[in-house]
């Protein structure tokens, strides 16, 4: 897979992120693209470890005006 961006962001009815869309169009779950992200695959995108332990995914900021994946467009 060459790199690419995410684009967009799919929620469920808990507000949570459960997958993201790439600029190509595909769809994956957030955990893959957590993995993707490790590699360096996923274009202004760094994995970020919260309070709780858990990885999560952010955009770089020093690439993008926000960094927060919540605030991207959503899909269904």
């Amino acid at each position: 897979m060459n790199d690419h961006k995410i684009i967009k962001i799919k929620k469920n009815e808990d507000g949570e992120i459960t997958d993201v869309m790439l600029d190509n169009g595909s769809v994956m779950p957030v955990n893959q693209a957590i993995l993707l992200a490790k590699r360096g695959e996923l274009d202004d995108t760094i994995v970020v470890r919260g309070k709780d332990g858990g990885e999560f995914l952010r955009i770089d900021p020093n690439q993008s005006d926000f960094d927060n994946l919540a605030e991207f467009p959503t899909f269904k």
